[in-house]
């Protein structure tokens, strides 16, 4: 891992919108998963990425984020990491939700069809270590106090270990760092919204008993709990009770934790010896503007929601996926629109952080549900999902991150914007040939097609495949996060 105390020369030539001098190309706050993973996908396409991080260094054992989708895997797995994390944790096949209903997460299109159980830190790790390998400077200790920009350049007022001021300068910054992100203050961007559930507690314990399922979130009205297993004998458990309404700083025993999930599962299992107890409170907030020039936001800095279905993580790396591709094109040269390709991640991933914050609303809403109307909400919310395929598909599509799709491209249709699937081609699977960060090119054997002219990617940066079907005739343009760009088909 570089450790460089001084601004590095950028290892690139700089793009055509600016020709003042800087000391990196991105400057990224925060290396937390979402920052780790644009800043190595930006140095992996040869961008100049410096890290600043205020804790010290040193992978957190403790974290809150226990669940990576599928969606989320297939952006690992294109990133040559998806194995490896699942080998570290469990996969649930099946969700029950409130007792009742049961979403069979198999039926998933996807290589990853459920839902892997792994702490966050192993995420991290990872990331870390590929952001690493690809170059990225990292300045760990390091606290932004402030910044302005101009037409050029971003420069960030920092804080060494010691203390010592320091400025940085980059043609762009992103804010990945968390619910109280100074770069969002440093905006003066205000962060709408208020909380939505009070006093959770948080314990990793063992079991002196085996779960009837595997993951599992109930509620009686006044309580509600989840349980999930790491894979390595350790169990995942969250509870809330409306008695038992308290500040954050109030103290939690495992006592606590046990009456809650008993009388939301009708059992505590025989949960012992937890390693980590902590209880917390879950705003909805999301800021009106991902981009204010030459900084953006990122994750948690963007939009934090209720632990609901566990899509927290999972969003800020998506966010990540979507936005690094777009920073390396317009610092390349490549965008014919700089401008409107940077502003096209505030449309593409505004909406699907508003929607995550509306369905995990609502599931939290759902678990606490304790008047007889709201209850029979529930109850029937639950059937029909049960009982109406295509609704718990949509359902498990958003959850899942595999249904979200973005606005097809001025002048392109669908499939553009949506998913590409991971197809076996000539030259190897889809995801595999992403690894490289580059846009891919499907065609018939033999065919070149030419490309939009708005098309971001220079023919340098586009790694060309052929289908194995010869009956296709179409070609596929996927952008570097995995999402059909354009089709001629």
């Amino acid at each position: 891992m570089s450790t460089a105390e001084t601004p590095k020369t950028p290892r690139t030539a700089e793009s055509t919108e600016s020709t003042a001098p800087t000391d990196t190309q991105v400057l990224v706050v925060g290396a937390g998963p979402t920052g780790l993973l644009l800043a190595g996908d930006l140095a992996t396409a040869g961008i100049d990425v410096t890290l600043v991080e205020r804790r010290p260094h040193g992978l957190a054992n403790m974290t809150r984020a226990f669940g990576v989708h599928a969606r989320t895997l297939e952006q690992l797995d294109a990133r040559g990491l998806a194995d490896e994390l699942v080998a570290t944790g469990t996969t649930l096949g099946t969700a029950r939700l409130f007792g009742r209903l049961d979403l069979d997460l198999t039926r998933l299109p996807s290589r990853f069809n459920h839902l892997l159980v792994t702490p966050q830190y192993e995420v991290e790790r990872l990331l870390e270590r590929r952001a690493a390998a690809a170059g990225v400077t990292f300045r760990y200790g390091t606290e932004l106090r402030g910044l302005h920009q101009d037409t050029g350049t971003v420069t960030a007022e920092l804080t060494d270990p010691d203390g010592t001021p320091l400025t940085l300068t980059a043609r762009h910054l992103v804010g990945t760092d968390g619910v109280r992100s100074a770069v969002r203050t440093a905006l003066g961007l205000p962060f709408p919204g208020g909380s939505v559930i009070r006093s959770l507690v948080l314990a990793d314990v063992r079991l002196a008993e085996e779960p009837a399922d595997a993951f599992s979130v109930s509620g009686s009205g006044d309580t509600f709990a989840f349980l999930a297993p790491f894979g390595d004998g350790w169990y995942r458990v969250m509870g809330w009770s409306r008695t038992r309404q308290v500040p954050d700083t109030a103290p939690v025993d495992l006592d606590e934790v046990r009456e809650i999930t008993r009388r939301a599962l009708g059992t505590d299992l025989g949960m012992h010896d937890p390693r980590w107890i902590s209880r917390f409170h879950s705003d909805e907030r999301q800021v009106p503007s991902y981009r204010v020039g030459r900084v953006l936001l990122a994750g948690d800095a963007a939009h934090v929601h209720s632990p609901a279905g566990g899509q927290g993580m999972n969003t800020g790396l998506q966010d990540a996926a979507n936005l690094s591709w777009k920073l390396t094109a317009v610092l390349r040269g490549d965008a014919p629109d700089p401008e409107a390709l940077l502003d096209s991640y505030q449309s593409e991933r505004h909406p699907v952080g508003a929607a995550v914050l509306r369905t995990s609303g609502a599931l939290v809403r759902l678990a606490m549900a304790h008047t007889p109307l709201t209850r029979a909400a529930r109850a029937l919310a639950t059937r029909l999902l049960s009982l109406l395929p295509p609704a718990s598909t949509r359902a498990m599509g958003m959850i899942s991150g595999l249904g979200i799709a973005y606005a097809p491209p001025a002048g392109s249709k669908r499939p553009a914007g949506r998913r590409a699937p991971d197809v076996r081609l000539r030259e190897g699977r889809l995801h595999e040939l992403l690894r490289a960060g580059e846009f891919v090119l499907i065609t018939p054997k033999g065919e070149t097609p030419p490309l939009p002219v708005s098309t971001p990617v220079s023919p340098e940066h586009l790694v060309r495949a052929t289908w194995t079907d010869p009956a296709r005739k179409t070609a596929l343009l996927v952008r570097p996060d995995g999402y059909v760009h354009w089709t001629n088909g």
